[in-house]
């Protein structure tokens, strides 16, 4: 391997040490794991109840009936369940198999570039995998940002429904004035729950449904206190209400911690780089330097050394600037 792989193939680990480190160790690892752990609890058992009932979505019911028998074979296959989800979570009608088709031709074409550019095991490794990695990376920054919005608007459609109750409307019909007057995530939701309540499905099987389409602890205090409402009874307009000021009051605070942290965030982000960008910019000024540097063993075990406390640093940060609320 010569100089010049070898400054690639090191760039190429430590970018991908920084990708690890802020899309997946953080949030795993992270203060607000213990809510991902609920949800995740949560989710899990709402989908084994889901199995057991074989409850199928209308918009997975669509999405079959449009496949033909080899699709539907595919698409099928339990390693898809995870993939479909996450799409179902970003709002895309697409089936998961197709995503994992473009994701392996994405590592083929960027495997290939790379032989072209670095015909070195190693770097062809690592380039293809980043590249057929891209379309999760996507996907889950959309799930992330629809997330985002559907718990802004949550609070609004709310207020919506409680004011539609007080006047007299049912439950149900007021979830489809929701699903008309408002726009974006909740608008969708809603007005898909409303249709699969009309088509006959129990009210709890619905939400369950929804829940798995939008994993959020605000959408759960929701549901979970319509269940309640419906057993126990009681005056669902003002349980709404009482939710709808909480969830405000959660979600300004939320911002407020977002503000104050933004320095954090932004440190760990340019404390992540500078590492990167002088080691590639001393192999392009001086590449010798690093030649003889990786020829002894002690230069291997200062670079091992190196990554290893730029992980335990992006942890640490991501320990201090995700607070759960």
């Amino acid at each position: 391997m010569d100089q010049n792989t070898l400054v690639i193939f090191l760039l190429m680990v430590f970018g991908t040490v920084l990708l690890l480190s802020q899309i997946i160790i953080i949030p795993t690892f992270g203060s607000s794991a213990q809510e991902s752990r609920r949800l995740r609890q949560r989710l899990l058992e709402i989908d084994n109840q889901n199995r057991e009932a074989a409850v199928t979505s209308l918009v997975r019911e669509e999405q079959l009936r449009r496949m033909g028998p080899f699709e539907r074979r595919l698409n099928s296959m339990p390693m898809m369940r995870p993939l479909q989800r996450l799409l179902d979570q970003t709002g895309r009608r697409t089936p998961a198999y197709r995503v994992v088709l473009l994701m392996m031709a994405l590592a083929s074409v960027a495997a290939l570039g790379a032989w072209l550019f670095a015909p070195a095991f190693w770097v062809v490794l690592l380039v293809a995998a980043i590249a057929g990695f891209l379309p999760l990376m996507k996907l889950r920054q959309e799930r992330n940002k629809r997330l985002e919005q559907f718990e802004e608007q949550l609070p609004d459609a709310l207020d919506f429904m409680v004011r539609a109750l007080r006047a007299g409307t049912p439950f149900s019909a007021a979830m489809s004035y929701v699903s008309a007057e408002m726009g974006g995530p909740v608008a969708e939701e809603f007005g898909l729950t409303f249709d699969e309540i009309n088509y006959g499905r129990d009210v709890p099987q619905a939400f369950n449904l929804l829940m798995l389409r939008v994993p959020s602890l605000s959408l759960m205090a929701m549901t979970t206190s319509i269940s309640i409402q419906r057993e126990t009874g009681g005056n669902l307009a003002e349980v709404l209400e009482k939710i709808s000021q909480l969830l405000r009051g959660r979600f300004r605070f939320q911002r407020q911690i977002r503000t104050l942290t933004a320095e954090g965030r932004l440190s760990a982000w340019v404390l992540g780089l500078i590492p990167v960008i002088l080691f590639g910019a001393m192999g392009m000024l001086q590449p010798e330097v690093y030649g003889k540097f990786f020829q002894t063993e002690t230069g291997v075990f200062l670079a091992e050394l190196g990554i290893g406390l730029m992980v335990v640093g992006m942890l640490w940060i991501g320990r201090l600037i995700n607070i759960e609320v």
